[in-house]
């Protein structure tokens, strides 16, 4: 498969206070192909979002390089980050803080076409019309405002906004997290069907690792702004290394009652680390019973370990 993005030692920091800096992304090395999902896991501030935002263009890198289609990209300047944002596209978390309550839908989708000079104003309104019916909505809601919508509805609206400019790869920001579990599917099922459709290529950020498994081509797992585990979708599930990850999986509940109440539970001791100056080290040795001195002192590269299969751990070699 052909590298649409690569991620060069990448790093994000945050000046928080006098000499306090919050590292929220440390390090990551990573690709993402050409028409495939890669998933995005961790718990809640391991800087899944921070990473996701950086591909984007929203923050610019602390650290290293990214680059797409092979070329480095730089964002600091305005016309580098406008040529980009018709590339890459966002998809957000909260439907009803993304969408501004004083534009109607029309006007929403319409913005991005606007800014890019796409089309004049009567085609750009018939491009409306066929996003939000490819969303599963109607022409009629392009005179309405967010406020009339459900949910649900108002995140086909965030699809067919970031669908407008025509963009090659979109960040899925935790896009189900705040929808009722019956429309979490229909969404997940629409992206599906887009991807496959228009061959986009997608980063997608979630806590559901079902939702994560189903839909993601490869899995990368962050702990404290690191990139700790990163395999095919199967591979990760089938022959966890990294003990986060082990962890992760042992918390997702079984469907099956009995099965459930057999499974070993796994709860992780200690507390996070604070991301502000963190200690040299693995970010992770003061929750893993597997830790050695070494591990506390020397922090572990990313390494394949098996086939495409990549940890970042003293214990697998």
């Amino acid at each position: 498969m052909d590298k649409l993005i690569t991620l060069d030692h990448v790093s994000k920091h945050f000046h928080v206070g006098k000499n306090q800096t919050l590292v929220a992304v440390n390090d990551v090395t990573l690709d993402i192909y050409k028409g495939e999902t890669l998933g995005v896991v961790g718990e809640s501030g391991c800087g899944k979002s921070t990473l996701g935002r950086m591909v984007m263009g929203i923050y610019n890198t602390t650290k290293g390089t990214m680059k797409y289609n092979g070329k480095v990209v730089s964002l600091k300047h305005t016309k580098d980050r406008y040529e980009y944002s018709r590339k890459a596209q966002i998809i957000f978390q909260d439907p009803y803080a993304s969408l501004n309550p004083r534009m109607t839908v029309g006007s929403i989708i319409a913005e991005g076409m606007e800014i890019h000079n796409m089309y004049d104003k009567e085609k750009r309104m018939q491009r409306v019309y066929e996003l939000l019916e490819t969303v599963g909505l109607n022409k009629e809601h392009a005179n309405r405002f967010p406020h009339e919508f459900s949910g649900g509805q108002r995140q086909r609206i965030g699809i067919a906004r970031a669908l407008a400019v025509e963009p090659e790869f979109i960040v899925c920001d935790e896009p189900i997290s705040a929808l009722d579990v019956s429309i979490q599917s229909q969404i997940i099922n629409l992206l599906k069907d887009l991807q496959a459709e228009h061959g986009f290529t997608y980063m997608f950020i979630a806590h559901d690792l079902n939702i994560v498994k189903y839909i993601s081509d490869r899995i990368a797992v962050m702990y404290l702004g690191n990139l700790v585990e990163l395999a095919d979708s199967d591979e990760i599930y089938a022959h966890t290394l990294h003990p986060y990850s082990q962890a992760l999986l042992a918390s997702v509940p079984i469907p099956d009652p009995d099965k459930e109440a057999q499974k070993e539970a796994s709860v992780l001791s200690g507390d996070v680390p604070s991301p502000i100056n963190p200690k040299p080290g693995c970010p992770f040795a003061n929750r893993c019973k597997h830790a050695t001195e070494r591990c506390k002192t020397e922090s572990p590269k990313l390494k394949e370990v098996r086939p495409g299969h990549f940890v970042a751990c003293h214990l697998h070699k």
